[in-house]
């Protein structure tokens, strides 16, 4: 594939998830359709979202989950620190463990 359309399908996506984070609370199906048309680019054009963009879509259902609107996020209170967020959706809760 050619770096140019590398590049593009790149900043696409990131304007794709922006929007949709910020359309979210207002108007939630047009942030489910603009996070899946991200999601779309990055398989068609066989690229791997930055970490960034994929912390915004749940592990289990696949659909985009904007923090605190339709997912939840807790601090972890074990000897090991870490992230734990819900999903409002499918109800599935994964954690992310911060470094120390």
């Amino acid at each position: 594939m050619k770096p140019a359309l590398r590049k593009i399908a790149l900043e696409r996506m990131q304007i794709l998830i922006n929007s949709a984070i910020s359309n979210a609370k207002m108007n939630p199906d047009l942030s489910q359709r603009q996070a899946s048309l991200a999601r779309r680019i990055s398989t068609r054009y066989k690229i791997r979202m930055p970490y960034e963009l994929r912390i915004v879509f749940c592990k289990k259902c696949k659909s985009f989950i904007a923090p605190g609107i339709n997912s939840k996020i807790r601090l972890g209170r074990t000897s090991v620190k870490s992230i734990r967020i819900s999903c409002n959706l499918c109800g599935h809760t994964y954690r992310k463990i911060i470094p120390r």
